[in-house]
């Protein structure tokens, strides 16, 4: 019963013993618990130095154990001062120590599509200055409902920059997303070989997919350590490297301006992919695209983004 307070099990058989029988002598004890007298003393000296026995004036020595009730109480709340002040040490001592994450801190897995794109969601709303976004599919949240929710902070003035793969265009309708948005004031601009899906809040936390084509059923949320500052960087090293999403062309090139046909064309989406966002037969594109290469006077598709890139049909950088 009383271990929980530091009593072995013997000073706690010495504690009763003396309950029951007031006034023994410590070779009263012995004789009667039938262990030596050393061991009777250090029993003894333990309830003495916890106020659980006291001695009776006069010689031989005789014990007095004080009553069960008001003794343990004591010791309770002596016990508990003495937690309290180990917690208050404690404290004290982390107060001391560098402000460093630990790395459970610092990373979180996230296990299942559904959490995912709950935690993108909270992601979005959570950000309170800028978004960047490598988007590629394949994509965890529903895609309108994502939409709809990087829409919302961008009409309350969220800075959003993303970088997309030319896959991410091959989706129907994606390109009218994508210029939506635009209108909404995303900068958007595409890259020929985005390394994964990634979304980063105010440079402070990061979603990142752990399996880049398991339909992001598990992801990484990484807070501000050595790994998010080198993702920072790579999304301004890849920014750097990217072109317009959407093509602005200038008034003067109006014989060749198809901003959809070229915006695809410049994202390095396949013919079959902008057949389908432009609702037409791969024969029709495959004819427009010829027809677009005989106007600038390039030979190949490569040849014709540069030449579209000097005469500005591409719009700013």
């Amino acid at each position: 019963m009383l271990e929980a307070l530091g009593i072995t099990a013997f000073g706690e058989t010495v504690y009763r013993a003396l309950l029951s029988g007031p006034g023994r002598t410590m070779a009263e004890l012995s004789g009667e618990l039938e262990r030596s007298p050393r061991a009777v003393r250090r029993a003894v000296s333990e309830l003495e130095e916890l106020g659980l026995v006291s001695r009776l004036p006069g010689r031989p020595v005789r014990l007095l154990a004080a009553r069960p009730d008001t003794a343990i109480d004591l010791l309770v709340a002596r016990r508990q001062a003495e937690l309290t002040e180990v917690q208050r040490n404690a404290r004290a001592l982390a107060a001391t120590l560098k402000a460093e994450r630990q790395p459970d801190e610092i990373f979180e897995i996230l296990v299942g599509q559904q959490a995912v794109a709950d935690r993108f969601g909270q992601l979005v709303r959570g950000c309170e200055r800028e978004l960047m976004v490598f988007d590629r599919p394949p994509y965890a949240a529903n895609v309108p409902q994502a939409e709809a929710g990087v829409t919302a902070r961008l009409r309350e003035h969220l800075e959003v920059r993303g970088i997309y793969a030319p896959e991410s265009l091959e989706y129907p309708g994606a390109l009218k997303a994508a210029r939506r948005a635009a209108e909404h004031g995303e900068q958007s601009r595409v890259h020929p070989r985005v390394p994964m899906k990634l979304a980063i809040a105010d440079r402070s936390a990061a979603l990142l997919p752990l399996v880049l084509e398991d339909m992001v059923a598990s992801a990484l949320v990484i807070r501000p350590c050595a790994l998010l500052d080198a993702l920072v960087a790579l999304f301004e090293l890849l920014w750097e490297q990217s072109s317009p999403l959407l093509v602005q062309p200038d008034v003067s090139h109006r014989e060749v301006a198809e901003p959809e046909l070229l915006s695809l064309l410049a994202a390095g989406v396949k013919d079959e992919a902008i057949a389908r966002q432009l609702g037409v037969s791969s024969r029709t594109i495959t004819r427009r695209l010829a027809e677009l290469l005989d106007e600038l006077g390039a030979r190949t598709r490569f040849q014709a983004g540069v030449l579209a890139e000097r005469r500005r049909l591409l719009g700013p950088s």
